[in-house]
């Protein structure tokens, strides 16, 4: 027999852990369900969250959150979600690669992953001196030299983002994919230089760039990086049995104040959803997330609808 959970969160990153955390703390029976790989595990360091200056690892943060959660009795599941389809009775069933589930309510927490090339040496810097957030991460390429590896349009547009933080900058067209005519002048304007080449390898010492090699053999020195290649894979498609509202670039569709989404019971939050992507933002959609499942859970029967006009009440 299925256990029933009053909460289900998909998704073990940033939003996911601090909706756990709440609805622990409300004393709700809460199952998190995670694959255990995202933009949380490959990050080394979160920099611009209030109390940690000199930044924290993803797989730090992760760690200390369920560690949090857990004493709190939230349970975790290592599983994929595949499917997921809301009963007669109103309570999500999930359906995993390993298992299945079912919870009265549930928080999509599942975000998005970027895309970029498995180079040699790419990951070691990920978060320490290669970035993919100008919000997050522009300040600290202030006054160093800096590659932008990416592709076309969207590198492009990296690249002169980041003009307001370092005047040293090469875009590396890495995929050599066609940059737009108005970009190519936006790029000589700004006095970027464009590198039309693929990366062969990132290198870097404990983390920090020192230089990419290029499949030609010639060297791109540099102190820092930014990816930027657009595609990035947005993991909503498992809901859309759902009838969860998405965007056209499959992000999420929530009320802002409360995080619910077009279907009653089901909230989204972090990356997934539509926003700026911090993990200070992730967090308190995550908290947001939760209060509003505890006043639903709070609201009665299982028979009983919790009308969206009542989203604005206080």
């Amino acid at each position: 027999m299925t256990d029933m959970y009053e909460a289900a969160v998909v998704g073990g990153g940033i939003a996911g852990l601090q909706a756990a955390i709440q609805l622990g703390r409300y004393q709700h029976k809460v199952l998190v369900i995670d694959k255990g790989y995202g933009r949380s595990t490959l990050c080394r360091s979160y920099h611009n969250v209030l109390g940690w200056p000199n930044g924290i690892s993803g797989p730090e943060l992760r760690t200390i959150g369920r560690e949090q959660a857990s004493s709190l009795g939230v349970l975790f599941a290592e599983d994929t979600i595949v499917s997921a389809r809301k009963q007669d009775n109103g309570h999500i069933r999930l359906q995993g690669a390993r298992g299945h589930y079912e919870a009265q309510t549930l928080l999509i927490a599942t975000g998005i992953l970027d895309r970029f090339p498995d180079l040699p040496g790419i990951k070691e810097c990920l978060g320490l001196s290669i970035y993919v957030c100008p919000d997050c991460d522009g300040y600290e390429v202030s006054g160093r030299s800096t590659i932008v590896l990416g592709s076309g349009k969207a590198g492009a547009a990296m690249a002169i983002l980041l003009k307001d933080w370092t005047d040293e900058l090469v875009f590396l067209n890495h995929e050599q994919k066609e940059i737009p005519e108005s970009w190519q002048h936006k790029l000589q304007d700004a006095g970027i230089r464009t590198v039309h080449e693929a990366a062969a390898s990132i290198h870097s010492e404990a983390g920090m760039l020192r230089h990419v090699e290029l499949a030609n053999g010639e060297r791109l020195e540099a102190e820092r990086g930014f990816l930027a290649f657009g595609g990035n894979a947005v993991h909503s498609d498992w809901t859309r049995s759902l009838g969860v509202e998405r965007m056209e670039n499959r992000h999420i569709v929530t009320d802002p104040r409360s995080k619910v989404t077009n279907i009653e019971g089901i909230w989204a939050a972090g990356d997934i959803g539509v926003h700026a992507e911090q993990v200070s933002v992730a967090m308190g959609e995550g908290s947001l997330a939760a209060i509003w499942m505890h006043k639903y859970l709070k609201a009665g029967a299982k028979s009983a609808r919790f009308p969206q006009s009542s989203l604005s009440d206080s």
